[in-house]
């Protein structure tokens, strides 16, 4: 696969040539204040926006309905909702198994660039050609108006310090790509009134620095953002931004302001088939055929009322067996307190950081909320009943185990009773 076929790096193949965007990564570590991604219309095209969130291995499967379907598919890539490296896990992953089933596809990632540095010489092993980078300013005057936080490890840092170091991160990224021999975008959101007059500032400093190319993205009015206020740049400012900025670097004019989950050629209307496969592939259980293992979170969390049995709604568990499957054996761990019910969402962003050494929470029933920000957290649930060592067996050499999985439908609009009836 020749690089000329990058339908956004290269004007001349955008209307040979398709795209899938495969939205594996959820989760973000900045706020904007021009971003809100609370909202969601299959006819809307705009970054940080899907219908469904993937697992790598749901994405696998997508992606192989989206290479049936459409035969002119050039690049697969991974542009969030959220940053691909808010969760590096689920993007290493996914880009390391589409580098070993499609060895030909162009592999493209687009990022803010604040945690890339920590991934640069993963993407080049598994032969990610093409990077985009979001710089909206180059000026830690401008960038403060632009950022609500950032946040860096655990730390949530307000936006002066965090504009600070998420340009210092944004410049060791596009040094570190170009060092690496990788093609590098710069993606800028022209916000009106805030660093519209600092574009070409940008464009002279990107060129300096070897960038290939220069994306000036209007701004689009999103509902219920800090800058909802602000009106979409006219066309004509737009082009007089670009002719100032091609000045220094090539520029991008014909982006599509792609959505997370865009597929096919850049501006045809979406294809039904295709939005319900991703919706059918969301859905999908994950068996043990599909490897859930990591080894970078070697422990399964477990719901049991006697260290037998997975057999305790989550919601219900006042603690949670930690067990280590990577050896021949089960081993045991420890177990860890759950926090008590709190605030809807707060309880379960604590869980997840109590199991970051986890891949897998093994229970017998678990609540929407709990299912939807584990999941988020790359988390992966499998409800089910029986033997604690027989489920773990059966994970480990990848048996079936429908016949394990418990289907009954759970109303999570409840305080948990420890009948299975919901989560909080």
């Amino acid at each position: 696969m020749n690089i000329k076929n990058h339908p956004c790096f290269n004007a001349n193949a955008c209307k040979s040539w398709g795209r899938v965007h495969l939205p594996v990564a959820p989760r973000c570590n900045i706020q904007c204040n021009f971003c809100n991604r609370k909202f969601d219309c299959v006819n809307e095209s705009r970054p940080g926006v899907c219908s469904s969130i993937l697992s790598p291995f749901q994405a696998m499967e997508y992606l192989k309905r989206v290479m049936t379907r459409k035969k002119n598919i050039s690049v697969v890539g991974i542009a969030g909702p959220g940053d691909p490296f808010a969760n590096p896990e689920e993007t290493l992953k996914t880009i390391e198994m589409i580098n070993k089933e499609y060895p030909e596809m162009l592999l493209c990632l687009a990022s803010n660039g604040l945690n890339l540095p920590d991934y640069l010489d993963d993407i080049a092993k598994f032969n990610v050609s093409h990077v985009s980078i979001t710089i909206n300013a180059i000026d830690l005057a401008i960038s403060e108006k632009i950022y609500s936080w950032v946040r860096f490890g655990k730390r949530s840092l307000a936006p002066g310090k965090g504009a600070g170091l998420l340009l210092e991160k944004q410049m060791e990224s596009v040094a570190g790509l170009k060092e690496r021999g990788i093609i590098v975008k710069v993606n800028t959101i022209v916000l009106p009134g805030i660093n519209d007059h600092h574009v070409t500032d940008i464009a002279r400093e990107m060129a300096r620095m070897g960038v290939d190319l220069l994306n000036c993205m209007p701004y689009y009015p999103n509902e219920g953002s800090n800058f909802s206020h602000l009106a979409e740049p006219s066309r004509e400012e737009i082009v007089r931004i670009q002719t100032d900025a091609q000045k220094y670097i090539p520029q991008m004019k014909h982006c599509r302001r792609c959505r997370a989950d865009a597929v096919g050629i850049l501006g045809e209307e979406p294809d039904k088939v295709l939005v319900d496969s991703l919706k059918e592939c969301a859905s999908m259980e994950e068996t043990p055929e599909m490897e859930i293992e990591n080894p970078a979170r070697p422990y399964v969390a477990v719901a049991t009322r006697e260290g037998v049995l997975v057999n305790q709604h989550l919601g219900e568990a006042t603690e949670l067996a930690i067990y280590d499957i990577s050896e021949e054996e089960l081993v045991l761990v420890e177990t860890r307190s759950v926090p008590k019910p709190g605030g809807p969402g707060a309880r379960w962003h604590t869980v997840a950081e109590l199991l970051r050494d986890c891949h897998l929470i093994l229970v017998s029933g678990v609540g929407e909320t709990p299912r939807k920000v584990l999941t988020e957290e790359g988390f992966e649930i499998l409800m089910v009943n029986g033997l604690i060592q027989e489920v773990i067996d059966a994970v480990k050499s990848k048996q079936n185990i429908n016949h394990l999985i418990k289907r009954a439908p759970l109303d999570c609009n409840a305080e948990c009773s420890g009948a299975g009836m919901g989560c909080m």
